[in-house]
């Protein structure tokens, strides 16, 4: 059974978490702020940790510090609120590797913890392909979003093995491939609009469900190109879909877009990759990782 922390000093919103998560089928403690959350990461080491921001004590953002230096390959999500932006951004720069606003908890929260436990426990796992010897590597999708967690693995596992970057960088590029994957999927070539996000409503799933099943959506193809080099890693990625203007993408340096359902995956994106590019069509993303 997963194991999350959620760290929180207002003990109504650690039980709203709390319960999201436990009807997930989670195993759930608690804390009251940065410091009794590293006490007990201490005696039990969770799989996830979910903190707010603003807390006495010791903050989310002193949190993610210090957990970086202690537990490189902890993921660590932050619940956001409005007020709190900019010491997010912070965060995410620091080590966090995922946010949630809170008024999206509800429909956010849980799909986030899973997605980050399979990342994380790829961390340790060995790869198949030896990139220092297969200095390009190819993978081909369909429209299954379950099947990219065995790709997302697999460039993770070659990214530990280059032994150039700590397990917190190892597991914010696995997010963010796996962020671009999945827009290469759903709004790529299954074209369902980040728009119907906003609605809050389950219209976005239902969409993607039925285009899955649908020419020419159900037909088209994801390729993940990996490219090793001594001093970095790019990353492309390219869908079949029509494509789009990317002079139309939000600003990611602006922290206010945090707060918006759309635009969440290509801000983690930006954050975690050193260089991140699109072709003129907008079908291609091309996403670079510098290594020490």
């Amino acid at each position: 059974m997963t194991f999350v922390l959620v760290v929180d000093d207002s003990a109504i919103d650690r039980r709203l978490a709390g319960a999201l998560l436990t009807k997930r089928g989670f195993e759930v403690e608690y804390a009251t702020d940065g410091r009794d959350a590293l006490e007990q990461m201490e005696r039990a080491m969770p799989d996830v940790v979910v903190t707010d921001l603003q807390m006495p004590n010791m903050t989310g953002l002193e949190l993610v510090e210090i957990a970086r230096q202690r537990f490189p390959s902890l993921p660590i999500v932050l619940m956001t609120a409005h007020g709190s932006e900019q010491i997010a951004m912070l965060a995410l720069k620091t080590g966090a590797a995922s946010f949630v606003p809170k008024r999206r908890l509800a429909g956010d929260l849980c799909d986030t913890i899973a997605a980050l436990v399979t990342i994380s426990h790829d961390v340790g796992r060995v790869s198949t392909v030896d990139p220092l010897d297969a200095r390009e590597i190819r993978y081909v999708l369909g429209t299954d979003l379950q099947a990219l967690g065995d790709v997302v693995g697999q460039l993770e596992a070659q990214l530990l093995q280059l032994g150039a970057v700590d397990g917190t960088s190892v597991v914010q590029v696995a997010v963010a491939l796996r962020e671009a994957i999945v827009n290469a999927i759903v709004h790529g070539n299954l074209e369902v609009s980040s728009s119907l996000l906003e609605d809050g409503g389950p219209s976005f799933a239902h969409t993607i469900e039925e285009r899955q099943r649908s020419e020419p959506f159900a037909g088209r193809k994801v390729t993940v190109i990996a490219r090793y080099a001594p001093a970095e890693v790019a990353y492309v990625i390219i869908d079949e879909g029509p494509g789009f203007d990317p002079s139309t993408l939000p600003d990611p340096t602006d922290a206010s877009n945090l707060e918006k359902s759309s635009g969440r995956g290509l801000m983690l994106i930006r954050t975690f990759m050193d260089e991140v590019s699109f072709n003129e069509r907008g079908n291609e993303i091309r996403m670079k990782k510098r290594l020490s």
